[in-house]
């Protein structure tokens, strides 16, 4: 009874010393922003580009990568948001949902508490206006309106994990102890004035090069928190269970931005300098005569081995 009680202590103390060793780098709970009733509204709010005039070389590398375009994906994700609707909301007997028309900014978060956490500062309007841009978007694709489908497909696109996601929306984990992220700043590794109308200061956000930022979407399994729980990606599980607790000790930051030298344009499988960092490939062919059947005879066939070694810090597959 005693050793555990003192175990206990001790796992508290490091608990407590987990959540308050970090800077504050918040303040209070500030008044939510009033809720955007279009795309072109939450678009406007987290436009990136008011960013590229003095972070240019960043903006380049962010744009060509896939938190550039979450929504519409590679562009995988926006039709998977449909099947979700057709194959998920509407045949799940409680979820209310038996029509486009009833999707809310609730039902959508299965998909968008990763792809779009900004939506929660939208109304249910803009969670069906979405929805009807991707129909919209695929059906003029099925109708070889090229023109059309480019303009929905920049109107999706417009949605996306940007600047002010990262460095403000979400940058600050442990809120009791280090506060919530303020209206007015951008949140990153300096303190002091930023340039800017709006963001008009800079803070530190003590998470922001660690492993766990980064989990927050690509994160450890279900969203349990969500009425019906979903994850599509595990990575930080995997890195966690997988990696860490064999002794790796280098963080998501180091291998997807610095090792890669890619900084914000964070690729996986899409650059040639992150598939030799993550697999080892060998392959090895030979070709031999065999005795296939009487008619045929000796016919000549090739076997191809492929071996793969997996060097990343997580499954592979995954997101």
């Amino acid at each position: 009874m005693k050793k555990a009680f003192i175990f206990g202590l001790i796992g508290f103390a490091g608990c407590a010393l987990l959540a308050f060793n970090a800077s504050a780098a918040g303040g209070p709970k500030p008044e939510p922003p009033p809720k955007a009733t279009t795309i072109s509204e939450l678009a406007e709010r987290y436009d990136s580009s008011r960013c590229a005039d003095c972070h240019e070389e960043i903006y380049d590398e962010w744009e060509n990568s896939l938190h550039a375009r979450s929504i519409l994906g590679s562009p995988r994700t926006a039709p998977t948001i449909i099947t979700a609707i057709e194959k998920g909301l509407k045949l799940f007997p409680y979820s209310g949902v038996k029509s486009d028309d009833d999707i809310t900014v609730e039902h959508l978060a299965i998909c968008t508490k990763c792809h779009l956490p900004q939506l929660d500062e939208a109304t249910d309007d803009v969670a069906r206006e979405i929805v009807a841009t991707i129909r919209g978007w695929q059906q003029a694709y099925k109708d070889g309106d090229d023109d059309k489908a480019d303009e929905l497909e920049e109107t999706i696109e417009s949605l996306n994990i940007g600047c002010m996601v990262c460095h403000n929306k979400v940058a600050l984990i442990h809120k009791w102890a280090d506060g919530y992220a303020q209206p007015d700043t951008v949140y990153g590794a300096q303190e002091g004035e930023h340039e800017d109308e709006e963001f008009v200061n800079m803070a530190e956000a003590p998470a922001l090069s660690e492993s766990i930022f980064c989990g927050q979407c690509h994160g450890l399994g279900p969203n349990l928190e969500l009425d019906h729980p979903s994850q599509c990606a595990t990575l930080y599980g995997s890195y966690l269970f997988s990696y860490v607790a064999h002794g790796g000790s280098e963080s998501c930051q180091e291998c997807h931005m610095e090792k890669s030298e890619l900084g914000h344009d964070m690729q996986s499988y899409k650059d040639e300098a992150m598939i030799d960092m993550a697999l080892d490939v060998k392959v090895e062919g030979r070709s031999i005569f065999w005795r296939k059947n009487k008619a045929e005879g000796v016919v000549p066939i090739g076997i191809i081995d492929v071996s793969m070694y997996n060097k990343a810090g997580h499954v592979i597959p995954d997101g």
